[in-house]
């Protein structure tokens, strides 16, 4: 299980890939050498050339989904690797500003399509008690790929000419390059099997993953029930389409989540930083630029240290609870960040740059608490099966919405507003934390197919052995009305205690909410 797990997450460094990009945007718009190649691009520019990935992740949008729901989450990853491999080569050719603009573009598109796989192939294949860790930690590497960026970048600051910014940008292609290599050591989700059939191999998938191999062992057998009966009926009595996210008030309640994820993720200050920190730094008094660049490397640094901490936390303190400690202390942190750039350009003092500085480093913190894990943790385990493609597709929208905002918008408010603009964002986040507050559910300790309970209550299709009053009407219904078979007669015999009365919870299933 621990070298499948291993082989995973190389698998599935898509965010890795993200993080690199806007660190290394970063790093690259403090080299005099990448300015002298491109002839000194003006706010505008620089907007556009951050902007036009996102504008490429949108365009790939409509197709993610399809991708990775007919062709297998293993295919999506890989289509969304080689399509940004090509883009990182025209980008580190980079003739001139239009050919770099075009590879951004490409470079969007891929990520989309990886971003729109890699997220349920973990979710849908972990154990049960690792889902929580390990959704977390998949967007948690953004920062992973962020430091190599930072440090990398830092590194050929010494060099004369365009390969200090040309190595960074080859750099890029590797987490792409190791995905293509190690998504071959990895099954497809067992779930994807199931929805199209592979009943037996879904079977044998769950019984690697979770069981070492044993397709007779407990926990195996009554997940392979309840993940058969549920999609099963889905595919038999519920749509798919994209609106079915509006149909029901519990999907709705999905939407509003998915979409506030989304544009909170990205519109919460952190665009700030994540993409013009050198001019945010220029704005606090550092105007050197290897110290800017230091300082860039060390916040990355300090932001995988608590994202990845916080990872293992996660069903211990529980997703709401995480989600308004953090916004929370952002909204405060961020304020106090307003409040001393204010007072450098009032008085030019040292101190209050320092104290700025400060500032961002505690946003960072609480920002890392949950937002930057459960970003793509909490939209995948929200979603049934038959949405979760669809809605990981609508929250990633969301995400490329606020990012070409923030990427286009940024630069130009902050040469025309300067500290001003910070107070855009205080107002904002004080808008996130009431969301949160009133809107966001937890999930706690639930597996997968489980959390529909949450939203749905008892209009929730959930089969197994603690299926739902409706699925259980359903599988009445298909039995005494048109003599099809009921999704449980096609589930693998799995012994006299797992056939036991629908009434009775199975002890397995119990011994197992305990332990997750």
């Amino acid at each position: 299980m621990r070298g499948l797990y291993v082989a995973l997450m190389f698998a599935v460094l898509t965010s890795a890939t993200n993080g690199y990009d806007g660190s290394m945007m970063n790093g690259l718009q403090a080299l005099d050498q990448w300015k002298a190649s491109f002839h000194n691009p003006d706010a505008a520019t620089r907007g556009l050339l951050n902007a036009i990935m996102s504008v490429g992740s949108i365009v790939a949008l409509p197709i993610t989904p399809y991708i990775a729901d007919i062709a297998g989450r293993r295919a999506g990853i890989i289509t969304g690797c080689i399509t940004m491999i090509i883009g990182v080569v025209l980008q580190s050719i980079g003739a001139n500003i239009q050919m770099f603009i075009a590879a951004r573009f490409l470079i969007g598109f891929g990520v989309a399509i990886a971003h729109g796989a890699a997220p349920l192939l973990i979710a849908e294949l972990v154990h049960p008690q690792h889902r929580a860790i390990f959704t977390t930690i998949y967007n948690s590497t953004w920062y992973f790929g962020s430091i190599i960026a930072a440090w990398l970048t830092y590194g050929t600051f010494q060099i004369g000419n365009a390969w200090s910014w040309r190595i960074p940008s080859l750099v890029q292609a590797v987490p792409s390059a190791i995905q293509l290599v190690a998504i071959w050591m990895v099954p497809e989700s067992p779930r994807y099997h199931i929805a199209h059939g592979k009943t037996e191999k879904a079977l044998q998938t769950l019984a690697k993953c979770h069981a070492r191999g044993n397709v007779e062992d407990e926990l195996v057998q009554i997940e392979y029930r309840e993940i058969n009966e549920t999609i099963r009926l889905e595919q038999e009595f519920e749509s798919n389409g994209w609106l079915d996210l509006f149909k029901t008030p519990g999907n709705r309640r999905r939407l509003l989540i998915l979409i506030t994820l989304g544009f909170f993720s990205q519109w919460s200050g952190n665009g700030l930083v994540s993409y013009y920190m050198n001019d945010v730094l220029e704005g606090a008094g550092v105007k050197d630029a290897k110290l800017r660049l230091e300082i860039n490397g060390i916040l990355n640094i300090i932001n995988f240290a608590t994202a990845l901490t916080m990872c293992f936390f996660i069903d211990k303190f529980g997703r709401r609870p995480l989600f308004l400690f953090a916004t929370g202390g952002m909204f405060v942190a961020f304020c106090a960040w307003t409040v001393c750039a204010q007072q450098f350009v009032k008085t030019a003092s040292a101190a209050a740059g320092h104290a700025e500085i400060f500032f961002i480093f505690l946003y960072y913190v609480f920002y890392n608490s949950a937002w930057s894990g459960l970003l793509v943790g909490y939209a995948v385990e929200i979603l049934p099966y038959k949405l979760r493609a669809k809605g990981l597709t609508i929250m990633f929208l969301a995400v490329d919405l606020a990012l070409f905002f923030n990427s286009y918008v940024n630069p130009v408010a902050l040469g025309k507003l300067g500290w001003k603009y910070y107070i855009v964002y205080d107002v904002w986040l004080f808008v996130e934390l009431l969301t949160v507050y009133f809107f966001y559910i937890e999930t706690r300790n639930t597996p997968l197919e489980e959390i529909c309970k949450h939203f749905d209550g008892d209009a929730a299709l959930l089969g197994g052995n603690l299926a739902t009053e409706k699925a259980r009407h359903y599988f009445v219904e298909e039995a005494g009305t048109d003599g099809k078979a009921v999704p449980t007669s096609t589930t693998r015999e799995i012994g006299e205690k797992t056939h036991s009365s629908s009434d009775e919870e199975h002890p397995a299933a119990t011994q197992r909410k305990d332990e997750i």
